[in-house]
């Protein structure tokens, strides 16, 4: 499918949508007493622009795993189904993430080279658990390649599409013939297995870490405080400063326009409103 360049009001009306859903998460949680925060370009956005990174067209909301389960839980009593849904590999089939997707419902956001995916696909926010890796850093590099290989083999009906070469579009044809029972039963257990333990160090398991540290610390998530986001109010990493100096450097600072990152879209349907 052709590429589709959002224009400004398309994206500001993606925002206002998945501020919508944000404000659901926050409602949800403060009922059912779950520790959230927005991380990510969210939180930048937050303290650099009051509100989304004028470029930026998703929303990251984090949770540390018991506290992601609580909330995947919540959904089924809690969500307003009339307007939005949840999604990961557990109730959703031909979900390929390792983490959950909440979506507004009467939209399409079809991300380039996801077309195809057999499960609805409307303007969503991303729902990360955040799962205990090594405090060794040495094992933590072992872990990186796992992780690695588990979210390669999840992306493989994408990445049979979206590689370049003849060589990678059929490794990734490969990698999708593993069942995918057998894929996420393998993910659910080491799930369990990493999460026996308590470190200083978490990560989202099928999610790239951003330098050499392949994870992010604990504290960072226990900790929270409410910031402003587009108006509302919402809970964010206390310790902003250490958070995103660790994941983006000199934060403050805008980006080159090169770097500004816009996912491809092909095609866009916003919520229908009624006359």
């Amino acid at each position: 499918m052709t590429e589709h360049h959002l224009t400004d009001y398309e994206l500001r009306q993606v925002q206002l949508t998945q501020l919508e859903m944000l404000k659901e998460v926050d409602r949800i949680c403060g009922l059912c007493n779950i520790r959230y925060n927005i991380i990510a370009g969210t939180l930048l956005g937050a303290v650099r622009h009051k509100g989304y990174i004028p470029w930026d067209d998703d929303a990251d909301v984090a949770f540390l795993r018991e506290e992601y389960e609580k909330f995947r839980d919540a959904c089924e009593k809690e969500l307003d189904k009339s307007r939005f849904y949840f999604q990961d590999h557990r109730n959703t089939k031909g979900y390929r993430w390792g983490y959950g997707k909440l979506r507004r419902k009467g939209t399409k956001f079809l991300r380039k080279h996801q077309e195809h995916m057999p499960y609805e696909q409307g303007i969503f926010i991303d729902i990360f658990p955040l799962d205990t890796v090594s405090d060794i850093k040495f094992v933590r590099t072992l872990q990186n390649f796992h992780c690695y290989c588990i979210r390669k083999i999840m992306w493989a009906p994408a990445g049979k599409i979206a590689s370049e070469g003849k060589f990678f579009k059929w490794w990734y044809r490969r990698l999708e013939k593993i069942p995918a029972d057998r894929l996420y039963a393998y993910y659910n257990k080491l799930v369990q297995k990493w999460n026996k333990r308590h470190t200083k160090w978490v990560r989202i398991l099928t999610f790239p870490t951003p330098n050499k540290e392949y994870g992010y610390l604990r504290e960072w998530y226990e900790k929270s405080r409410q910031i402003e986001f587009e108006g509302e109010v919402f809970w964010g990493i206390w310790d902003i400063d250490g958070y995103l100096s660790f994941k983006f450097g000199q934060y403050m600072e805008l980006p080159p326009i090169e770097q500004r990152k816009v996912h491809p879209v092909t095609l866009l349907e916003l919520e229908q409103q009624e006359a």
